[in-house]
This record gives structure tokens, sequence and C-alpha cells, in this order.
């Protein structure tokens, strides 16, 4: 068991102690200056690295691309993604940094976010 009185317990035994702030606490951490940290990924558009994907500013990998069927109709949200038909084939590849819910789908010139719950991936 813990003593009931340690340093940082709000049921201190002084009242005075519970009412006073830590000054001595923030004057002993130092200030860290903060730089603003920008992600890259080299050969993919910084709108990617922002959270912003435009489809067709993205390239597919020399490797890595897959078949997918599609389950389900799917209506697409915005812009960056793509509608889909049950039973179509596409092409479907990750980029890095994206969320691993969604792959980029391409069906003919046709470019956009997917959602992989909705397809079956093909070897």
């Amino acid at each position: 068991r813990f003593s009931g009185t340690f340093v940082g317990n709000a049921e201190s035994a002084s009242p005075a102690a519970a009412t006073s702030p830590p000054a001595v606490a923030a004057a002993t951490v130092p200030a860290v200056p903060t730089i603003p940290v920008v992600p890259t990924i080299v050969g993919v558009p910084n709108t990617v690295a922002e959270g912003v994907l435009n489809p067709n500013e993205v390239k597919p990998p020399a490797s890595g691309t897959r078949r997918a069927r599609v389950l389900y109709d799917y209506e697409a949200a915005d812009s960056t993604e793509l509608a889909l038909l049950a039973d179509e084939m596409i092409t479907v590849y990750s980029l890095p940094g994206m969320d691993p819910d969604w792959l980029i789908g391409e069906r003919g010139n046709q470019k956009g976010k997917v959602p992989v719950t909705y397809l079956e991936l093909l070897s």
C-alpha cells in the first residue's frame, strides 16, 4: 500500500500546499523550441503528405499493383474518390503514409481512393 501523503498528492495535510501553485516546477522546465515537421515522401506529391489526395497527380508504383473485384456499389463522396459498381474489376495499390483502410483504384483513365472493405483483393 501507498501512504496517504506523498509529493503531488491533492489531499495534502497542509491546506497552504494545496492552494499554492507549483511555481518551482514550471521554472525548472526548459523551454524547448519546436520546429514544424512536414512529412515528405520521395516520389509522391506533397498533397498526399498533407492529407489532401489528388489522384490525378499520383502515379502507380512500379510494382505492387493488384487486381480487385468490387463487392458492393460505392458512391464517391468527393472528387478524390472513385465510384464503384459491384462485380467490376479494378486495379488497386497503396501509397506510403496513406490510411490503411483505403487504396488507390484505377478503372481505365479514372483514378481515386476506394475503401478496402468494398474489395476482394485478387492475386
